[in-house]
């Protein structure tokens, strides 16, 4: 198997103001093993995929839901390598470089550690804890790279869940596979956190990784978002 084509695979719901910019940044940033940019699409109704064309992007579409539409672009990959990203984040320079090698030295999955576009304090000291390997802390905000053996073997995303879905493929991810933790930072937007605040914002996202944890209904999680977040 050659480990030396990547797809990255970006699902996207009205994401205009950001889609163009990410994908201009990802082939800037590549050494160039990056096959091919999947933007994969939910429902938008802005110009999120006229734009995602424009910036040299293949599309496929799925129903609404992060898991859905990320399974829906491996299904599409061609690389052996699928490197799952949000689309308000920026992988660092190479990045496609350091996850071919790292594949090659006998790794079956990772991701890179988090780092903000806000230079708040309280952000830093939230992504500070992005070091450590455990497996609770892995959120897709820091993205997400497998074999595509291994995501396949692992069943990928689990299409019931609308959040929490980046926590939980982990825990099979670790069931078939090696990790790898980069030293290395991606970028993401703190959009979030500038519009509710980051006190609130992580109060908030940490009443739902708890309630993941403490058995709480999907549907619970998900009224909770919605309402909240």
């Amino acid at each position: 198997m050659s480990v030396d084509t990547i797809s990255i695979i970006i699902p996207v719901l009205n994401e205009e103001d950001q889609i163009g910019n990410v994908i201009h940044k990802l082939w800037d940033r590549q050494s160039g093993k990056v096959n091919e940019i999947i933007v994969v699409d939910g429902g938008s109704d802005d110009r999120t995929v006229e734009i995602a064309v424009s910036a040299g992007a293949t599309i496929a579409y799925s129903g609404r839901g992060r898991a859905k539409q990320m399974n829906a672009g491996a299904k599409k990959a061609k690389g052996e390598l699928l490197y799952f990203l949000h689309a308000d984040t920026t992988p660092p320079k190479f990045f496609d470089r350091e996850i071919v090698n790292t594949v090659k030295a006998g790794y079956d999955f990772g991701c890179f550690r988090l780092q903000f576009d806000w230079n708040h304090p309280l952000l830093k000291f939230y992504s500070w804890f992005t070091r450590f390997g455990y497996t609770g802390l892995r959120f897709g905000d820091q993205s997400l790279f497998v074999t595509k053996k291994v995501f396949q073997k692992s069943g990928g995303f689990d299409e019931n869940l609308v959040v929490m879905e980046d926590q939980e493929i982990y825990r099979r991810l670790f069931l078939h596979g090696k990790f790898y933790l980069s030293e290395q930072n991606v970028i993401t937007s703190a959009r979030k956190y500038k519009e509710i605040g980051p006190v609130k914002l992580q109060v908030l996202f940490s009443l739902i990784w708890l309630g993941y944890y403490f058995g709480l209904k999907q549907n619970t999680l998900v009224n909770f978002y919605k309402r909240f977040i």
